[in-house]
This record gives C-alpha cells, sequence and structure tokens, in this order.
C-alpha cells in the first residue's frame, strides 16, 4: 500500500522548493533589470549629447551613433520586459468584464501613429461580446499582437490586420486575429511561446 502522508508530506516540500525557487528568479530578474537601467541611461544621454554638441560629423560616425541609440532602445524595451515578467506572478489577476471590440479599435489607434508611413486596412470586429480578462494583461496581449501584424507588413502597399471572434461552448469566446505580414513556419509555433523569442528580425 502508498504511505499517502509520506507522498503528501513529500510533495508540499516540493512545492515549497517550486515556491522559494519561483521567488528567487522573480527577485533575480527584477535585479537584473534594474541594476541596468542606470548605466544605459548614461549610454543614451552620452549619445544624445554627442549628436546635439557635434552636427557637422561625418555620415559614417552620424550612422554608427544611430546604431548606439537604436540599441540603447531596445535594450531598453528588453528591460521593460523583464520588469513585467518578474511582476507577472506576484500580481493577482483582476477580472472585469472588458468590451474587446472598443479595446481593440483603443490600440490599433496607437499602434497606427507608431508607423505612420505604412497603410493599414483594419479590420476589427465591433459586436464582439464582453469578455470576462484582465483588462490590464488583456490589453497588454493586444497591443504586442497589432504591433508585431503591423511590423511584420511594413513594406506592403497596404497592410491588412483583422480581429474576428467565434462562440464557444460554456460561455467561451475566441478571438482570431489574422494579417498578411511575413508569417512563420509551422514548426517555429512553439517558439513563440518562449520569453523574447524572436523568429524574424525587427
Amino acid at each position: 500500500m502508498t504511505d499517502t502522508s509520506s507522498d503528501q508530506r513529500a510533495l508540499a516540500q516540493l512545492q515549497c522548493q517550486l515556491d522559494a525557487a519561483r521567488a528567487e528568479l522573480q527577485d533575480f530578474t527584477y535585479t537584473v533589470s534594474h541594476d541596468l537601467r542606470a548605466p544605459l541611461r548614461h549610454i543614451n544621454a552620452f549619445a544624445q549629447v554627442i549628436a546635439e554638441d557635434w552636427p557637422g560629423m561625418p555620415a559614417e560616425v552620424a550612422g554608427h551613433l544611430a546604431t548606439i541609440q537604436q540599441s540603447a532602445q531596445l535594450l531598453s524595451s528588453q528591460l521593460e520586459g523583464l520588469t513585467m515578467l518578474s511582476r507577472l506572478g506576484l500580481q493577482p489577476l483582476t477580472l472585469q468584464s472588458v468590451d474587446v471590440g472598443a479595446l481593440a479599435q483603443a490600440v490599433a489607434e496607437e499602434v497606427a501613429t507608431k508607423y505612420p508611413q505604412q497603410p493599414v486596412q483594419w479590420q476589427l470586429a465591433s459586436d464582439v461580446p464582453p469578455v470576462l480578462a484582465d483588462a490590464a494583461l488583456l490589453r497588454q496581449v493586444l497591443g504586442h499582437v497589432l504591433d508585431n501584424a503591423v511590423k511584420f507588413s511594413r513594406g506592403r502597399a497596404l497592410a491588412q490586420v483583422g480581429l474576428t471572434w467565434q462562440a464557444l461552448e460554456g460561455g467561451r469566446c475566441q478571438i482570431t486575429i489574422r494579417d498578411h505580414g511575413i508569417g512563420f513556419a509551422p514548426e517555429q509555433a512553439q517558439a513563440l511561446f518562449k520569453v523574447f523569442a524572436k523568429l524574424h528580425p525587427a
């Protein structure tokens, strides 16, 4: 016969170890992202000073300086992502009724201002039923997905991004976002859900 109490103690011990490891990882992630911000601000500041104090710099130098600034901006966004990741496990979900259609429209308008040179045909369903979700997290998800849809459609005469929905059993709702960007191979699908994974250069 199986010693149930012994199994329960072992399971509880493993759970404690898992919780401790998760807390340690969250602390490490937050510390790294926080401590790197100061030197990154210095890099940005000095690059800006050089650009302002040397208006007639050679084109090659200007190109190198632009690369420094772009790389600093990329690192800044990655650090922000690390900070958000470290907080995800600590923040409880705040579930509420969310108007997905209105939220998607608002996010699309923000994304459009980020890519003013790229014409976009938005086809966003306005009749999506309210869903029970964490509004802040859902906004982040829509922001990343719609931003990627436009980002990887750049160069097209007209980018097309659509949002549709379908009712499922149990009162659930499936939301689908489609675009005509460069896409990805089916075997790369699992990589999409890895932290900071990139299938294509931005």
